[in-house]
């Protein structure tokens, strides 16, 4: 029985004829009803600049942020993490629980997301001073409540990310960022709109937590390391776009530091060997604007 209490299961009034229109006039009822999700996202910004701040504080004192989610939640909060690498250059900072592990990606797990216990041990990893993110559009996956609720007793901050904004459960976390996506363009499936304002959410926290992080110089990537030719000819052009010297330079400056990209950024911007930019790095927190600031005022 479709529960029509969780604004994401009641009959959308918009689409009641979806099923009898040619396949244009679809298209435009699901596009036009996408089109509301950025206004929505736009609303709750404020709690996820909270929820940044809090995951600033924790991976600065060493800690990690976990995401704990069950089906399309789920799926999308292990998107998430697993491009924050690669991009970015931090492993293992970002880690994604998903209900019924990696075999539940790709196949439906029938059950797992009601399982409380099961929340309750994925987050058995959760330390004193993390960040646990639960991603739920009902608000109320029994998983992701137990997770949330094992993290909370283990000394960890805790955040509740759905499309439920009154759901019970967002007066349990210390973030609640409640998303009034409402009804599907098909009832109840969660994959549209709710999926991508929680899509949305993510890229602006992740994205806006490693910026805040220095794992950005201006709005380039200088968190990636030169793994191949390919790649190596992309981070040559990102050090000549963040300097302003010829490909030569850089090239060589990337050379002598092994490959890593922040490294050579601050040797060639600091006028300083690379040996010493790792140094200035490392009490930098790997921030490249501090790690600058550290050198002139040096």
């Amino acid at each position: 029985m479709i529960d029509c209490e969780l604004p994401t299961e009641g009959r959308n009034p918009r689409t009641l004829d979806v099923d009898t229109l040619p396949t244009m006039e679809v298209l435009r009822l699901i596009n036009s009803e996408d089109a509301t999700v950025p206004t929505v996202v736009a609303s709750v910004l404020p709690e996820v600049a909270r929820l940044v701040d809090l995951a600033v504080e924790s991976l600065r004192g060493g800690g990690r942020v976990h995401y704990f989610g069950a089906g399309t939640s789920g799926r999308l909060a292990v998107i998430d993490a697993a491009e924050l690498p690669p991009t970015f250059g931090i492993w293992g900072r970002v880690v994604a629980h998903h209900a019924g592990g990696p075999g539940a990606l790709s196949k439906a797990v029938g059950d797992v997301e009601d399982d409380a216990d099961l929340g309750r041990r994925d987050a058995r990893d959760v330390r004193p001073g993390d960040v646990a993110v639960g991603i739920a559009a009902s608000g109320r996956t029994p998983y992701v409540v137990g997770a949330l609720r094992a993290a909370a007793a283990a000394g960890a901050r805790t955040a509740l990310i759905s499309c439920n904004p009154h759901t019970p459960y967002g007066d349990e976390v210390e973030v609640h960022i409640g998303l009034a996506t409402g009804p599907e363009v098909i009832s109840g499936s969660t994959r549209m709109k709710a999926g991508t304002a929680t899509k949305l959410v993510l890229n602006s926290f992740s994205t806006t937590l490693m910026i805040r992080m220095g794992r950005t110089y201006s709005n380039l990537m200088v968190s990636v390391n030169a793994l191949n030719a390919k790649l190596r000819a992309r981070l040559v052009r990102i050090l000549t776009e963040a300097t302003g010297m010829d490909a030569r330079t850089c090239e060589n400056a990337l050379t002598e530091a092994g490959g890593n990209t922040r490294v050579a950024l601050v040797s060639l911007l600091g006028e300083v060997p690379a040996a010493r930019a790792t140094t200035v790095l490392e009490e930098a927190d790997g921030g490249v604007r501090e790690a600058l600031q550290r050198l002139r005022s040096a």
